[in-house]
């Protein structure tokens, strides 16, 4: 049987976002009691595959995981899900709001219902935990008044619910990745994406505009950038970067010839389905590719050289 983890405790939106995979269902699934852990997990041989937190569309990225999958063995995304949060404060039984003195939540959980915490519970202290699974188990055990939890979290701890969609921005959403060892990726949708982790080769001007020049001129879209300090010194810098694109495309394969080339180094953090936002309408699985950079037209222009370096053009 198929051995999933995922950042626990139990009653994690990461939990809610795995058992969303058609997989997970015939899955053994079990927790992680951090990001560093359930990926270690993957790389030894201990767990397939871990699904762990990206970004979120109100607080960013999640450097932890950005951290982890450019250091250490290589591990490559398989796949994608992105989860409406909705945040809950929830309690052990039905208390006033006004005597909620308490609040257990992570620190991205507390950040996203700042404002709710102000306007609804402003005596309460917000005690900072390890997640939203954990703030709800110590929410159930006593240690504090209420939690900011999933609804899954509070269900599963039989907490009671206080209130509902508490976040300030009701629209959040956030992005979570499946991760496994590296093996073929698998084949293009038509709607795909790729991540990389670039380093540049030296500090000098013009050094992030070769890296875009080389996906830009062969027709590949970048939807996200973001730099991570690599720990080796200050002002030394990784790039992450998520590309419209399968590996398995002509245009795709060049531009990675091209980073290869430019940079001192690139790593390959998979080509998987784009996984669409909740409420956004389904789209065609074929896209037309810019002018010029469709495999067939790859095709065509080696094609074409050959036949110059041949004298036969």
């Amino acid at each position: 049987m198929t051995d999933y983890v995922y950042l626990g405790p139990e009653g994690t939106f990461a939990e809610q976002a795995l058992r969303s995979l058609p997989a997970a269902r015939r899955a053994h699934l079990r927790p992680s009691p951090s990001v560093p852990e359930a990926l270690e997990a993957v790389r030894s041989g201990d767990a397939d595959a871990a699904l762990v937190p990206l970004e979120n569309s109100i607080g960013g990225s999640e450097g932890v995981t950005l951290d982890e999958m450019a250091n250490g063995a290589p591990l490559v995304i398989t796949r994608e899900v992105v989860l409406s949060v909705n945040f809950v404060l929830a309690a052990r039984s039905r208390v006033a709001l006004s005597d909620v003195r308490t609040v257990a939540a992570h620190p991205n959980a507390a950040r996203q219902c700042r404002g709710w915490l102000r306007d609804h519970v402003p005596g309460a202290t917000v005690v900072e935990v390890l997640s939203n699974g954990a703030a709800a188990v110590a929410a159930a055990d006593g240690s504090y008044d209420a939690a900011i939890c999933a609804p899954i979290g509070a269900a599963r701890n039989k907490l009671t619910v206080l209130a509902d969609e508490i976040a300030d921005h009701k629209d959040s959403l956030t992005r979570f990745a499946l991760v496994a060892r590296p093996g073929s990726p698998g084949r293009p949708t038509g709607d795909d994406v790729t991540s990389l982790a670039v380093y540049i080769s030296a500090d000098r001007v013009g050094a992030l505009l070769a890296v875009l020049t080389e996906l830009a001129v062969r027709g590949v879209n970048l939807t996200r950038i973001e730099s991570r300090p690599t720990g080796e010194r200050l002002g030394r810098y990784v790039f992450f970067l998520d590309c419209t694109g399968h590996v398995a495309q002509a245009r795709m394969g060049e531009a990675l010839q091209g980073l290869h080339r430019v940079c001192a180094e690139v790593k390959f953090l998979g080509s998987y389905p784009r996984a669409r936002h909740p409420g956004e309408p389904a789209r065609p699985t074929a896209k037309h590719a810019p002018p010029g950079t469709s495999d067939e037209d790859f095709a065509e222009s080696q094609a074409w050289l050959a036949r110059l370096r041949s004298g036969l053009a």
